[in-house]
């Protein structure tokens, strides 16, 4: 009895990769998750048109495929800062951060797509920490939804256009931002696989 509640408690610890596997991800493509945690419920509540709570861009690195995302509460080590990280995709759609994704792709400009990535591969480089003041007016920190809409703005062809939400939190300064619906909807991205 005891060596069976054992094997269920590793199971359940136990991280793996939700996205599917023969999933082909390309530079460019958006990627969206939906986690469990508490920040992921905080972004769900205030983003009542989404299905997601966090976002990140495929980008090349040497020729793997990785994943650009600014990222509050994951750390790599003790003492590491909320910031704009590159991970693998198995990593960035671990279990333990993700119940449900997506996979997006410009629609019909592959190189606006790679102009993208490549922009925020230069983000990520430059040791960009995340912003918990959600203030997109300042790039020096980003957000995740922050850091897609500039890389793609810079890249010639914005997602998320004007559009801003207002929130108003006791205790905090008014925080106008995008969330993760305004660029999940945007029509110019096609689904690739959802899971």
């Amino acid at each position: 009895m005891i060596a069976v509640a054992m094997l269920a408690s590793c199971a359940e610890t136990e991280q793996r990769s939700i996205l599917p596997e023969g999933c082909e991800l390309r530079a460019g493509d958006v990627v969206f998750r939906r986690g469990s945690g508490l920040t992921s419920r905080a972004v769900l509540a205030a983003d009542r048109n989404g299905a997601y709570s966090h976002i990140g861009i495929v980008v090349d690195s040497c020729g793997v495929m990785m994943v650009v995302h600014a990222v509050p509460g994951e750390p790599d080590y003790e003492g590491d800062p909320d910031r704009v990280k590159m991970d693998t995709p198995q990593r960035f759609f671990s279990s333990m951060n993700a119940r449900i994704g997506e996979v997006k792709r410009l629609r019909g400009d592959s190189a606006t797509a790679l102009r993208a990535a490549r922009f925020a591969v230069d983000v990520y480089k430059r040791g960009t920490l995340f912003d918990h003041d959600y203030d997109d007016t300042d790039t020096t920190k980003m957000y995740c939804c922050e850091l897609i809409d500039f890389v793609y703005c810079k890249a010639g062809r914005p997602l998320a256009g004007q559009k801003r939400h207002y929130f108003h939190l006791p205790g905090l300064n008014p925080i106008r931002c995008i969330l993760p619906s305004d660029i999940c909807n945007s029509g110019k991205l096609d689904t690739v696989m959802s899971f």
